[in-house]
């Protein structure tokens, strides 16, 4: 199965029209379903996601997201268990240097457990924690 994690900044640069990566994101999102692919994310992700949704186009375009993503096939939804927050806990306070939020240090650590190699994302956290990214 092809599968390519999609983070906040991913999810948001699909759905908001103004975002300057909007015509880029939705060209990779568009062209790797048409390739047969799905996408992962997480329920850490999509909290980031609504939230942010809700203060930069509103309640409204934050619950279209949601029904279109939840209702998806192509979406597989992994979670963020206590043992996985652990995980990303030692990371988040392991380097000082960068600063990763907490919400990526869980999306590394599912990326390293599913051996994802690649990120729907314009945050340059997860080059500097060694992904690529799509474009």
């Amino acid at each position: 199965m092809k599968l390519l994690f999609v983070d906040t900044a991913g999810w948001m640069a699909c759905a908001d029209e103004s975002d300057p990566a909007h015509r880029w994101a939705v060209a990779v999102r568009d062209a790797w379903l048409e390739g047969g692919g799905f996408f992962v994310t997480s329920d850490h992700v999509a909290d980031e996601t609504l939230t942010l949704l809700r203060i930069r186009l509103g309640i409204e375009a934050a619950e279209a997201w949601w029904r279109q993503v939840d209702d998806s096939p192509r979406v597989r939804w992994e979670y963020v268990t206590l043992a996985r927050a652990d995980k990303a806990r030692t990371q988040f306070f392991r380097y000082r240097d960068k600063d990763f939020s907490f919400t990526d240090c869980t999306s590394f650590v599912l990326m390293r457990e599913l051996k994802l190699r690649e990120a729907l994302t314009t945050d340059h956290h997860f080059v500097q924690a060694g992904f690529g990214i799509k474009p």
